[in-house]
């Protein structure tokens, strides 16, 4: 099943349910009006919602209506919550070594997250807006699930049940600004700007046998001005599933309906699949040749985050963004 939100104005938009090739789409406002609404109830909703989407790949909804992606806003436009992992060794080691910091010495043993800002999510073709390029301005391509309630204590053996719907994430770093916040000792927040997601949310059962072990194997396409930047496997080097990473964050604490977990900017050790980030390049130019070539986004560059299914079908919808300058106010 796949579900999407229109962007109507409102806060938090309107529920789509969407058809499988994203060419259609229908409103449920009987069922819920929001995808939160949805989630707050999903033993109640999600069958009818599935009922709905079966009619819709059918042909035979009555209230399809042809779908603009263009109209939509990220699935959950805000949440109560927006967890990011980074559960792709490759990338630690790399962009640590980039700052000239050392990688943790529970690398391999205990998750990395940080708790980002929700309350304003952009849309998946919505501009990236910031004041100047000296920021260092940087994608990062992810996947994101959206988690029902989760008990504390869950673990990760219990957790795929807990995981309703997965995503794509453009998670905006702003690199130049990384260091000296972290060095104040509390974490990112004003260089981990809003984060955008992509036009469509599916479950896990849409995924197949992609979906296996909390990891989604498939290569995760990214491109920069309408070159290919990346395509690395978003399974094979996850080294922290999802599973894990709920297991992680639910020691302390419960989850509500509708928080998203964030895998962490997906990353491979072979080099022939490219980055997910421009950090990541950069670190391996200066590795190979001692000096960095690549340049963080300039105005007017244009990124685009995709991941096709095995018969090359988009599964989620792209996400598109270009930098523009932001108005200061």
């Amino acid at each position: 099943m796949k579900l999407a939100t229109l962007d109507d104005g409102t806060r938090d938009g309107r529920l789509l349910v969407v058809s499988r090739d994203g060419s259609r789409a229908s409103a449920v406002p009987a069922i819920a009006a929001t995808l939160q609404d949805a989630l707050d109830a999903w033993p109640s909703t999600e069958p009818a919602l599935r009922a709905v989407s079966e009619e819709l790949n059918a042909g035979r909804c009555a209230t399809a209506e042809e779908l603009d992606a263009t109209r939509l806003h990220s699935p959950l436009p805000r949440a109560y919550e927006w967890i990011d992992g980074s559960a792709y060794i490759n990338h630690i080691v790399l962009v640590r070594k980039a700052r000239g910091a050392e990688p943790p010495e529970t690398l391999e043993s205990v998750p990395l997250v940080y708790q980002g800002g929700s309350g304003t999510f952009l849309r998946p073709f919505e501009p990236i807006a910031h004041y100047s390029e000296e920021f260092g301005v940087d994608f990062e391509a992810e996947i994101a699930v959206i988690t029902d309630d989760v008990p504390m204590g869950t673990r990760a053996g219990d957790a795929a049940k807990h995981v309703r719907l997965v995503m794509l994430a453009n998670d905006v770093s702003l690199r130049q600004l990384i260091p000296a916040e972290l060095k104040l000792g509390f974490g990112f927040f004003v260089s981990k700007p809003s984060t955008a997601f992509s036009p469509f949310a599916v479950t896990p059962d849409e995924l197949g046998e992609s979906w296996r072990d909390g990891r989604l194997h498939l290569p995760l396409v990214t491109t920069l001005n309408g070159e290919r930047f990346g395509d690395p496997d978003a399974g094979e080097a996850m080294h922290f599933s999802f599973h894990d990473l709920i297991a992680h964050v639910t020691q302390t604490r419960r989850l509500t309906a509708g928080t998203i977990i964030g895998s962490g900017t997906v990353s491979n050790e072979d080099r022939s699949r490219g980055s997910s980030c421009l950090a990541e390049r950069r670190m391996l130019e200066l590795i190979d040749g001692g000096e960095v070539r690549t340049p963080f986004l300039r105005f007017g560059d244009r990124v685009e985050i995709e991941m096709l299914d095995r018969s090359g079908r988009s599964i989620f919808g792209r996400i598109a963004q270009t930098l523009i300058r932001a108005e200061r106010r």
